[in-house]
């Protein structure tokens, strides 16, 4: 990966905020691609593999669709669709809740939790090949990422 003119073979940007713009959106295309290439050896997509993250921290307690919902990192994501697609592999179980019957929980299996211990070792070799950046360098360009969706 090189700059981003050089990566879409475009000579000039609008202003900087375009480049920007721009930048981020390949840059997390090239990111998803890379993900995608660890999740999709184990039958996950990375809707299923956030909603997984999730149940884990929430572990051993249930969580509801809607908690689920809230913490996924696309929003656009359809919960009930992928937590039936993981219970169909076993790694998730859903219970209507007792205290709401319009709720259902949502608890991770031995299975689930097994699955994420496997790709966490992987998750973390990958990673290390983010590391083309200072930890300096990547706490400012967090910061300047929260500040721009703010």
């Amino acid at each position: 990966m090189g700059k981003i003119e050089e990566e879409i073979k475009q000579k000039e940007f609008r202003n900087q905020y375009n480049k920007l713009l721009i930048n981020v959106l390949y840059t997390s295309s090239w990111l998803n691609g890379l993900q995608n290439s660890i999740f999709k050896v184990h039958g996950l997509t990375p809707q299923q593999y956030n909603s997984l993250r999730i149940l884990r921290g929430q572990y051993p307690d249930a969580a509801s669709v809607n908690l689920l919902k809230d913490r996924m990192i696309d929003k656009m994501s359809n919960v009930s669709r992928i937590v039936d697609k993981l219970k169909s592999k076993g790694l998730v179980t859903r219970e209507p809740c007792d205290h709401d019957r319009r709720q259902v929980d949502v608890k991770i299996t031995e299975e689930g939790l097994k699955l994420l211990e496997k790709i966490d070792q992987e998750w973390e070799q990958w990673e290390q090949n983010l590391h083309t950046i200072s930890e300096e360098d990547a706490k400012k360009a967090n910061e300047i990422l929260d500040k721009w969706r703010n």
